[in-house]
């Protein structure tokens, strides 16, 4: 178990961080924006939760916990050391394999869609898309530091990927099942003059 007793230790003022091994990092560095934006993603489930009841919260509590799974997975660099006194936390893939199910799950009742979706409709729905916006940029900057460092567990690039796709279907679920989805309308000029 985690157990904090200081929360500032003043070791980071020189602009750098510690990692569950090896040396310390750059706060800029790759590995350390991809877990901070894996934990950006968390905090914004988090808000989406605020509007969120069953089942779709029991959803993004697991979801969330998963997450700080991804992140001590990211924070933990190079091989695993069968010495270490505990094994490293690492994502595996029935995480990802739930989310599938889960997309499956809750997609099964949608009708399929003619036309992309816009963020927005409900409050849920257009906090559940800026979620699945900020878990794409963290599974950005995963795929570089797949391709910086390929000993990093391929499991949370894929893991990402599958949320973005869950959080988008459940943004539907949130707008009605998709009848309160906001549509995009290709070259919707509204009443500018378009001779312009």
């Amino acid at each position: 178990m985690v157990k904090l007793n200081v929360i500032y230790t003043k070791t980071g003022d020189d602009g750098t961080t510690g990692l569950v091994r090896g040396p310390r990092r750059l706060k800029h560095d790759l590995r350390i924006e991809a877990y901070g934006t894996v934990d950006e993603a968390n905090a914004t489930l988090g808000q989406a939760r605020l509007h969120a009841s069953a089942p779709i919260d029991a959803v993004l509590a697991r979801i969330q916990n998963d997450l700080f799974d991804i992140g001590s997975d990211l924070a933990t660099p190079g091989a695993d050391d069968p010495a270490a006194p505990y094994p490293s936390l690492r994502v595996r893939p029935v995480q990802t394999t739930w989310l599938e199910t889960t997309i499956d799950r809750f997609n099964a009742d949608l009708a399929p869609l003619t036309s992309f979706v816009l963020p927005g409709g409900s409050a849920l729905a257009a906090s559940l898309h800026i979620a699945r916006t900020v878990t794409r940029r963290a599974e950005r900057l995963v795929s570089a530091l797949v391709e910086a460092e390929p000993d990093t567990n391929h499991e949370t690039l894929k893991y990402l990927n599958r949320l973005s796709d869950l959080l988008f279907v459940l943004s539907r679920v949130a707008n009605n099942n998709g009848a309160a989805d906001v549509l995009w309308v290709p070259g919707n000029y509204g009443d500018v003059d378009k001779k312009g």
